[in-house]
Formats: structure tokens, C-alpha cells, sequence
């Protein structure tokens, strides 16, 4: 198994695929979903120290919450993985909701042509609502939505919806990859700067627990040279900046010397005040 993309390579991607994911929906995949409002972070308190991040979590614009997770293959144990994940979802959302709502989603890649969609004991009910990739064709896709590029014009949401996801309509890992360096190639085509960035990280995430690292780690030398490049690098600094606030913060709040602060975060005395002032710390 690949060991994907590392979790801060993945927020920083995941935030730049937030800016446009809005209003997409997912008829592409065959699911009837509220079209999305927000992209959610999936760092939430984990129950268990080897329990994973959720793969993709959404705010649709129906105020419904959304968990989307991308299977290879059917697990009956999987069932307990979604229950910890509704659970985490729910101990963060939960008390802030007057009117909660929750639906679990599971992308079935096109290794899976069915699996049991309800899990039934004496104390729960889980549904499961799924989608199956396999009932995607995804070379006539491809070739579709390679008219359309090579043409010039622009594509639909759904066309971009379904870009993402063609590596997994293909079974087998080795399929899956050929499709991804084709999507990848693709992308990097597609005159629309927007639409080419959204293809490009949306491709990487969702492929995440499939890609090859070695392929991974020449897309991210590729895309260093694109706009997406340059948006993955200013996340990243952002991101860092932030760690490093919230470094200083913790040593704040512990009454640490201020100069020893400085030394170890590389802030000064006046970022340090500030942000003591703005965290009301005295």
C-alpha cells in the first residue's frame, strides 16, 4: 500500500481545493447529494491512536454533513472505521447544530461491483450510501473530456467531478495508475487556470491511497512549475507561519521567557506581544 500524501502536503491541498469546490455536486458519481457549500478540515480528535483521517468531509449547502471515503474493496470490519468516524464528526459538529444532519458516502473504486450498503445490530442502524466507479466507463470518459480540452472548451463541473476520479474507475493498481498519468498529463492542458488547478490537486487527493510515490513525487516537481505550484508554496509558508503562532502561543501560556521564545520560534518581541494581546493572555 502507497504511503499517500503526508498529512501537511494534504491540508495545504486540500485547503487550495476548498476555494472551488463550492456548488459542485456529486451527480457525476450517481449520488443525489445537495451540491457542496465547504470543504471540511478531516484532522478531528481521533478515538484511537491508529485510527485514520477521514477521506474527504463536506458541508453541503443543504447544512447537511457529508463523509466521503474511497474503498478498493469491501471490509466488513470497515463498518467499525465509519462508526469512529461518525463519532469524531459528530463530538465536533454535533453541539454547535440545532438541526443536525449526517450522511456517510462510500466511493466503491472500480475493483467493487457491489457490497451490502446497511449494517444492522441491536443498537444501530448504519446506512451507507455508495457509489460504484465500476458503472463509470472511464476511457470513453477520458476520451470525452479529451475532446473537450483539446478543443478549447471549457468543461462542465460534472466533466471536472469526474476527472478526478477517473484513476479509480480503472481496477487494479496498475490500471489505476496508467489513468492517473493520463488525467495528470490532461490536466496540464486544460486552458482554464482554475479548472487546471482544481483538476490537479483534485486528482492527487483523491488518488491518495492509491498513488505510487515515486509518480507522486514527480507530479509535485511538475507542479511546482504551474500555478498550482505557486499556491502550494504560499500555503505551505502560511502554514508553517501558523504552526510556529501556535508554537509560541503554547509557551505563552506556560509563562516560558520571552526571550527564550524568541530564540526557538525566530519571532520577535513584538509578534510575541501581539499575539499575546490578541489571545487576551496576561
Amino acid at each position: 500500500m502507497p504511503e499517500g500524501v503526508a498529512y501537511q502536503n494534504k491540508d495545504i491541498l486540500f485547503k487550495i481545493l476548498g476555494q472551488t469546490y463550492k456548488e459542485k455536486s456529486f451527480a457525476a458519481y450517481g449520488i443525489n447529494l445537495s451540491p457542496i457549500r465547504e470543504l471540511l478540515p478531516t484532522n478531528l480528535p481521533k478515538i484511537s491512536a491508529n485510527e485514520k483521517d477521514i477521506d474527504n468531509l463536506f458541508l453541503l449547502e443543504d447544512g447537511t454533513y457529508a463523509i466521503v471515503d474511497y474503498e478498493s474493496e469491501f471490509k466488513k470490519l470497515n463498518k467499525i472505521k465509519y462508526l469512529n468516524y461518525i463519532a469524531r464528526v459528530m463530538e465536533k459538529y454535533y453541539p454547535k447544530e440545532n438541526d443536525f444532519h449526517l450522511r456517510l458516502v462510500i466511493i466503491y473504486t472500480g475493483d467493487v461491483k457491489r457490497a451490502e450498503s446497511i449494517f444492522e445490530t441491536n443498537c444501530i442502524t448504519l446506512h451507507m450510501e455508495q457509489a460504484f466507479l465500476s458503472h463509470i466507463d472511464g476511457k470513453t470518459a477520458f476520451d470525452t473530456i479529451f475532446r473537450k480540452v483539446q478543443s478549447g472548451t471549457l468543461l462542465e463541473d460534472d466533466d471536472l467531478m469526474k476527472l478526478v476520479i477517473l484513476p479509480l474507475t480503472i481496477p487494479g493498481s496498475q490500471g489505476k495508475q496508467e489513468m492517473l498519468e493520463k488525467v495528470v498529463d490532461l490536466a496540464e492542458q486544460i486552458p482554464d487556470e482554475g479548472q487546471r488547478i482544481f483538476t490537479l490537486s483534485g486528482v492527487i487527493v483523491a488518488s491518495d491511497k492509491f498513488i505510487d510515490r515515486k509518480y507522486l513525487e514527480q507530479i509535485r516537481r511538475r507542479i511546482n512549475m504551474t500555478q498550482l505550484g505557486q499556491l502550494y508554496e504560499k500555503e505551505k509558508i502560511e502554514y508553517g507561519n501558523q504552526k510556529t503562532r501556535e508554537m509560541a502561543l503554547k509557551m505563552l501560556r506556560r509563562n516560558i521567557n520571552i526571550v527564550d521564545i524568541m530564540e526557538v520560534t525566530g519571532l520577535t518581541e513584538a509578534e510575541l506581544l501581539r499575539l499575546q494581546s490578541e489571545n487576551a493572555l496576561v
